[in-house]
């Protein structure tokens, strides 16, 4: 076993030690086909928190999205995102006018991964998502086949709020609903405000059960 390969089981058994990481699949069974997982964004622990509630055998086929200036800047990091979690790095703001966000993500996607990527681009401490922003809407028109799962993280906002950098244990559930696709002629506001209500939906209590 190579060291990033014991480092990720590792990591994934101390997500789930300190938060329990217990994934609900209400909408959709966990199955080895190509999604992107779009979740509720509120503090730098979310996406290995999905990565841990996900089935040991879909993980090395799921790449989450990591902002490239904060993931990247000491060794360790740029280490872990790369080698553990396979991250895609992104840039949060442009370095040039004709530089495309969403060609790592649409390179991916062609390469046959499945994605979490977090629509509202920067996290939240207002409990409910902000608006999705259109990356989420040109990859669904880009990719009809790939499916579209919205899922909630909850209480990761107690395990690791903005700001802080040592987790607290908190038990936390990350629910995962049924696949979404972009409808023939639904533009794009309608689509993201659908999207992002799908997300809401798949709170505790939210209708799911």
């Amino acid at each position: 076993m190579s060291l990033a390969s014991a480092t990720g089981q590792l990591l994934a058994a101390l997500a789930r030690l300190i938060t329990g990481a217990q994934g609900h699949w209400k909408g959709c069974p966990p199955m080895a086909e190509q999604r992107i997982y779009f979740a509720n964004h509120q503090s730098h622990f979310d996406w290995v928190l999905i990565w841990a509630a996900l089935p040991s055998e879909l993980r090395a086929q799921t790449r989450p999205i990591a902002a490239r200036d904060y993931w990247t800047s000491s060794p360790l990091k740029a280490w872990i995102t790369s080698a553990v979690f396979n991250a895609i790095y992104v840039s949060r703001t442009r370095s040039t006018p004709d530089e495309d966000p969403l060609e790592p993500l649409v390179e991916a996607l062609r390469q046959g991964d499945s994605l979490v990527i977090f629509p509202e681009g920067t996290r939240s401490n207002k409990g409910e998502p902000q608006v999705f922003k259109a990356g989420l809407y040109h990859l669904a028109e880009q990719f009809p086949q790939v499916k579209l799962i919205p899922t909630w993280i909850d209480n990761v906002q107690r395990v690791m709020p903005k700001g802080e950098v040592v987790p607290v244990p908190i038990l936390c559930t990350v629910t995962f609903g049924a696949p979404l696709q972009l409808q023939p002629g639904e533009d794009k506001r309608a689509f993201l405000e659908r999207a992002r209500a799908a997300v809401l939906a798949q709170q505790p209590g939210g209708g799911w059960d």
